[in-house]
């Protein structure tokens, strides 16, 4: 799947990186590298929902980044 959106870091349980989607949905970010989390970066995504994934954040459904680029 891809998606788009802003990343966003959320000061909660040790922090947790967050993906805004252009959907309205908000996802907590699996992978990626450095270059990834940058707060108030817009990037476009390629990777999968776990919907098995149990986090302590609650922010949305993890997703895992397979790939991903800068808008």
């Amino acid at each position: 799947m891809k998606l788009s959106g802003r990343v966003s870091f959320r000061e909660m349980e040790g922090g947790v990186w967050v993906l805004e989607g252009d959907d309205g949905r908000t996802y907590q970010i699996a992978g990626g590298d450095g270059r990834l989390r940058k707060s108030g970066q817009r990037i476009e995504v390629e990777g999968e929902v776990d919907s098995a994934a149990l986090t302590l954040a609650m922010v949305g459904p993890v997703l895992k980044v397979k790939r991903y680029r800068p808008l």
